[in-house]
């Protein structure tokens, strides 16, 4: 075993220990940590979330324990996971990672708290009544892919003038899917834009993805912002290198990692504000009394490296309107 995995394996195996065996402080109390996504990838977004948490006063290892559970991209692990951290027990569950973690920390538990983050749709998924009035046992930070995909592919045709067809990937696995395909094909009729929806959950339905989508006209796509394809980050990237696919994503990461452009929120900052529900509730608030929040910071990123790579020039007026740029 080389020593790069051995650290892995033993970072990976840590999270999972008794909290008694890494120092938890007896009355202590635990927050789950369930995600539907991989720790690798995640450094940015936990960082966040201790922020929100000491926004509110709590310090882990000083007055709280965080126990992590990741599905790795793998959502099948997501019931097992959550029921491990109900028998901890935990005083609350964080459900990251988007729909998929939501409903798995729901169905796990009518009682314990649960603070979702970057959920996508909530209400029309399913998963809450109200924004106003979540009721229940959860609440937490919502986030509406429908009209920010309608942006993304707006921003694709600004990106590429002549653009006349663009792929849509999507996870058919993940309960938003549907909503966010509607509003995508919505938007491209409204563009004049003819939308090939594409569909992966695993490793080699990307890479059939990819494939298709080389052989489109345009060569262009929209990623959508969901936790599988968080999990495989670095693999869409070169999988968009690879086959010459000018890529849209939805969250910065993304585009620092390699690819093209962005449009969404900022997900660091989702998973603090989140944090801070968690927190207010660990002090006596309800979740049923606290709406449902949405993100108020939105950005753009380009990584001109890329453009160049793949041909493009980006009109100056978008490059003005960027955040962010990469060189």
């Amino acid at each position: 075993m080389q020593r790069r995995d051995f650290i892995t394996l033993l970072g990976g195996a840590a999270a999972g220990w008794p909290l008694a065996a890494r120092g938890q402080q007896p009355g202590m109390p635990v927050i789950g940590f369930l995600s539907s996504r991989s720790p690798g990838e995640s450094a940015g977004v936990v960082a966040a979330f201790r922020q929100g948490l000491g926004e509110t006063g709590f310090v882990e290892g000083h007055n709280l324990a965080i126990a992590f559970r990741w599905a790795e991209g793998r959502f099948d692990r997501l019931p097992a996971l959550a029921a491990e951290l109900v028998g901890l027990p935990a005083a609350l569950l964080f459900s990251a990672g988007g729909p998929p973690t939501a409903f798995a920390a729901q169905a796990a538990t009518p009682t314990i708290p649960i603070v979702f983050s970057a959920v996508a749709d909530p209400v029309e998924i399913g998963l809450i009544p109200s924004l106003n009035q979540p009721g229940g046992n959860i609440t937490g930070m919502a986030l509406f892919n429908a009209p920010l995909a309608e942006k993304r592919i707006e921003l694709t045709k600004e990106l590429m003038p002549s653009v006349r067809v663009i792929g849509y990937l999507l996870n058919p696995s993940n309960q938003a899917s549907q909503t966010e395909s509607k509003g995508a094909l919505a938007a491209g009729r409204a563009l004049g834009i003819e939308l090939h929806v594409l569909h992966a959950s695993s490793e080699s339905e990307l890479e059939t993805a990819f494939a298709d989508v080389a052989k489109l006209s345009s060569r262009a796509l929209v990623v959508s912002g969901e936790p599988f394809f968080d999990s495989q980050r670095e693999r869409i990237v070169a999988l968009s290198a690879r086959y010459g696919v000018a890529a849209v994503y939805t969250f910065r990461e993304s585009v620092l990692a390699g690819g093209l452009m962005s449009y969404g929120t900022d997900l660091p900052d989702s998973y603090r504000q989140a944090a801070t529900y968690a927190g207010r509730i660990l002090k006596g608030e309800k979740p049923a009394n606290l709406p449902v929040m949405q993100p108020t910071k939105f950005e753009l990123i380009i990584n001109l490296k890329t453009a160049k790579a793949l041909g493009l020039t980006v009109p100056p007026l978008l490059l003005a309107r960027a955040d962010e740029v990469i060189e």
